[in-house]
């Protein structure tokens, strides 16, 4: 007998926290290898990593082998992406530079299917049993289960925090720190006052805020200060961890 579990966006509108890892593609060993480590969920990056569509579903379907939810980064105003992505059995998607109440409806229209969004109806890929799903049942279903999480990654962002977060359909933000560094000026509030009004905002709203850290200890200080979810980068954890490994060499890295 199939017991059908609670998803991934009902435990954590229940409370539960979540431990997960950025990954860029192509590795499916990689998603294999953060499942099998026991994370929570894997975060595909479609934005800064190749969005081959046939690879994401791929990644997508390693995961689900060993029951692990995806959660996929679009590009900048990608709805097919967004389609196609959940239409492959991703649980959600994380879409980068929503700066605007706007721009957030924009994301939430292309991944929920109507009454809440304008996402094109099909029961025929992974998400639908390959057309063997009730349409009803499926339309209810991906309405109850879709995650949908932007990014604030600018001032404009950040002064439009309180109306971002207020869009319904909207579960969650996460800063994106590089880029709100890299586009905050003199005239600005610094990046730490900004990412700190964003994380004041979703707590007094009752939203998901979601942080993307490189260390072990950046991951606990982030929980304790109230992230629901975590996603380590790997690309940063790896190469931190070959450039400790790499001060084993007697030599300086020269041939000379």
């Amino acid at each position: 007998m199939t017991v059908d579990l609670p998803s991934f966006k009902a435990r954590l509108t229940a409370g539960q926290r979540a431990l997960g890892v950025l990954l860029r593609m192509p590795a499916e060993e990689l998603v294999e290898m953060v499942a099998v480590a026991g994370f929570d969920f894997v975060l595909l990056d479609g934005e800064h990593g190749p969005a081959d569509v046939v690879e994401l579903r791929r990644h997508i379907t390693a995961a689900a082998l060993h029951g692990v939810p995806v959660l996929v980064r679009v590009g900048s105003a990608e709805p097919a992406l967004v389609l196609r992505a959940i239409d492959a059995g991703a649980t959600g998607v994380v879409a980068p530079h929503v700066d605007t109440p706007e721009q957030a409806w924009a994301l939430v229209d292309s991944a929920h299917y109507p009454p809440l969004g304008h996402r094109g109806f099909a029961t025929y890929g992974r998400a639908g049993d390959f057309g063997l799903v009730d349409p009803r049942r499926h339309q209810e279903r991906m309405l109850a289960e879709t995650l949908v999480f932007g990014m604030i990654e600018s001032p404009d962002g950040v002064r439009q925090a309180e109306r971002i977060a207020a869009v319904d359909g909207l579960d969650g933000i996460m800063v994106g720190v590089a880029d709100l560094a890299a586009s905050t000026t003199l005239a600005d509030p610094p990046p730490a006052e900004g990412t700190r009004h964003v994380h004041a905002v979703l707590a007094a709203q009752g939203r998901m805020r979601m942080d993307i850290v490189g260390s072990l200890p950046a991951a606990e200080a982030s929980f304790a200060d109230g992230a629901q979810l975590v996603v380590y980068n790997l690309t940063a954890t790896v190469m931190a961890h070959l450039a400790e490994l790499r001060t084993a060499s007697p030599s300086d890295g020269s041939w000379d």
